[in-house]
This record gives structure tokens, C-alpha cells and sequence, in this order.
């Protein structure tokens, strides 16, 4: 689960990232995981559009995908979200750390 300022901070990076997949007609299916869960694995941070045909919206997609791979949602904008997700092998992007509370 990420934090405000952790996702605050993957917003900014998505800024600039164009949509590398797009969901369809026919929804979330297998091979979109396994081609999405690889993409994610490589870059940690991507961006999906939906399409206008799709029966589920942005919001609805972009829920069952990280449900399905273990990713988080970073932002759900009209028709395209962004996903996050730590690789396991070659971390890339280094999440802010959160300040320590000082109690007086």
C-alpha cells in the first residue's frame, strides 16, 4: 500500500509516460496480466488507457489488474491509469522515505 506522498511522487513520474497497453472490448484477460505483470517487472511504473468500447471504465480495470498481479494503483484520470509495482530483481525508482515524528 502506498502512501500519500510515495504516490504523490509516482504521479509525477507518470506525468511524461504514454500508455504502453490498452484495454479493450473483451476486458482483462490472462495474456494482458502476463504482458502487464512483465512490463512492470521491467519499468515498475506504467500507464493504461481503456478503450471506448471496453464494458468496465478506468477505474473498474485498473482495480482488477492490481488485484490480479499485486500491483497498486497510483491514478485514475478519464480513461487512463497508472500502476505500480517494486521489482523484484532491479529496483529502478526509489520511493520517498516517510519523515520520523518527533514527539516533544
Amino acid at each position: 500500500m502506498l502512501t500519500s506522498k510515495e504516490r504523490s511522487f509516482l504521479r509525477s513520474l507518470a506525468n511524461t509516460l504514454d500508455p504502453i497497453f490498452q484495454v479493450g472490448k473483451e476486458g482483462v484477460h490472462e495474456d494482458n496480466l502476463k504482458e502487464i505483470s512483465d512490463a512492470l517487472e521491467a519499468r515498475e511504473l506504467i500507464k493504461i488507457s481503456v478503450l471506448k468500447n471496453c464494458l468496465m471504465d478506468a477505474r473498474e480495470a485498473c482495480h482488477e489488474i492490481c488485484d490480479a498481479i499485486g500491483a497498486d494503483p497510483v491514478q485514475v484520470i478519464g480513461s487512463k491509469f497508472v500502476i505500480y509495482r517494486k521489482s523484484k530483481e532491479k529496483s529502478k525508482i526509489e520511493l520517498p522515505k516517510a519523515k520520523k515524528r518527533r514527539d516533544a
